[in-house]
């Protein structure tokens, strides 16, 4: 009956010892699970990270090229204009002085007749 007690007092003791080793196995595979899918999201954000990145590059680039061909059109509309707009203002300048002039005498005219009606 010792003997037996004995035999069961060891079995118990290494199934204690394999189950805390199994215990201590379990937490060590749970941390390296949580440690690849931290691994694996940390990769996710920068793979899209990087895509967008790509995706900026790549709209400054088009940009740039819009910019480049629009640059001579815009510069050629101007040139074009410049004359136009010159020759409009030149034909205007009399009429808008006339207009000017004109106004400078009606407003001269009412502040006499206010003058006169004051007094």
């Amino acid at each position: 009956m010792k003997v037996f007690l004995a035999t069961l007092v060891v079995v118990l003791a290494l199934a204690h010892g394999s189950q805390a080793q199994s215990a201590q196995v379990e937490e060590l595979a749970q941390y390296f699970r949580d440690l690849s899918a931290k691994l694996t999201a940390t990769t996710d954000q920068l793979v899209q990270s990087m895509k967008a990145e790509t995706y900026i590059e790549d709209g400054k680039a088009q940009l740039q090229q819009i910019q480049d061909q629009l640059t001579p059109l815009a510069d050629n509309v101007q040139a074009q204009l410049k004359p136009l707009a010159d020759n409009m203002q030149a034909q205007l300048k009399p009429l808008v002085d006339n207009v000017q002039a004109q106004m400078e005498e009606l407003f001269r005219k009412v502040l006499d007749h206010t003058k006169a009606l004051a007094q």
